[in-house]
């Protein structure tokens, strides 16, 4: 699948660079992301549950490639803050340390405590985006969309935890083990227990505005990917995706770099 994938981006990147070619613009775009993880692959148990919000950072250089005025090709490399949080009551797997605390073969799956934890991944993505794109008349303004497949590839993955808490056995918090309070201060690499890539979809609505060959534009939108994240099942599955909200720039090159608008009658 992934050799299909790669063919996929590879194909899609040389017709754009092959097309119109004399018509194109780079550009750069920078801002946040604020990723979470959702439960997926019809595994749910409490470890890849009850994720919410996290802030992370997106940023990305670009090459468009306009066919017709209201259709052009993007294609982007784009640093992608991804992952979720969570704070508060939780469930993690019990140690192999707290083993001798309970009877041989009644070690429980999971154990609870109140803490924070945080799941930081990063990654590189190429998105490839069709957009299509509308003036407000004779005005500098034009709104536009886009959207389009990616393939994303992980840069670092950690897992990052604090707080303080009893240890209990019950998702209740009734049945406390006679440990004390607990430091959760901790971060893990957990980059090898991930996928190296992934595969989704991205999608945009933007407002640019041009003076000569320049372009200032803010846009929104999102990425969603349809990979389970984790190598395994132990933790469950989760899939990943973030909203996107961008400042940018691009710069035109070619015939269109400047549209004379005509004169009015």
């Amino acid at each position: 699948m992934k050799k299909n994938i790669y063919i996929l981006f590879i194909g899609i990147l040389l017709i754009s660079f092959n097309s119109e070619a004399q018509n194109f613009a780079l550009g750069v775009r920078g801002g946040i992301s604020i990723p979470n993880l959702t439960a997926g692959g019809g595994t749910d148990n409490p470890l890849n549950t009850g994720y919410s919000s996290r802030s992370g950072q997106d940023a990305g250089i670009f090459a468009e490639f306009k066919f017709s005025k209201l259709f052009s090709l993007q294609a982007m490399a784009e640093y992608s803050g991804q992952g979720g949080k969570k704070d508060g009551f939780q469930a993690f797997t019990p140690p192999a340390i707290l083993s001798p605390m309970f009877p041989p073969g009644q070690v429980p799956q999971y154990l609870y405590a109140n803490y924070n934890s945080e799941a930081k991944l990063n990654y590189l993505m190429i998105p490839v985006l069709a957009k299509f794109g509308w003036d407000f008349g004779k005005s500098p303004w034009r709104i536009y969309v886009d959207a389009g497949p990616f393939i994303g590839f992980l840069l670092s993955a950690k897992q990052v935890t604090s707080g303080e808490s009893q240890l209990y056995t019950d998702p209740s918090g009734q049945q406390a083990l006679p440990l004390g309070q607990q430091s959760f201060a901790n971060t893990q690499d957990i980059k090898n227990q991930l996928h190296s890539t992934n595969f989704g979809i991205e999608g945009n609505v933007g407002l640019n505005y041009r003076f000569g060959p320049n372009n200032i534009f803010i846009e929104g939108g999102g990425n969603y990917g349809f990979l389970n994240i984790q190598k395994g099942s132990q933790n469950g599955k989760n899939n990943t995706g973030a909203a996107t909200a961008d400042l940018g720039y691009r710069f035109w090159f070619g015939r269109h770099a400047i549209e004379k608008e005509k004169p009015t009658e």
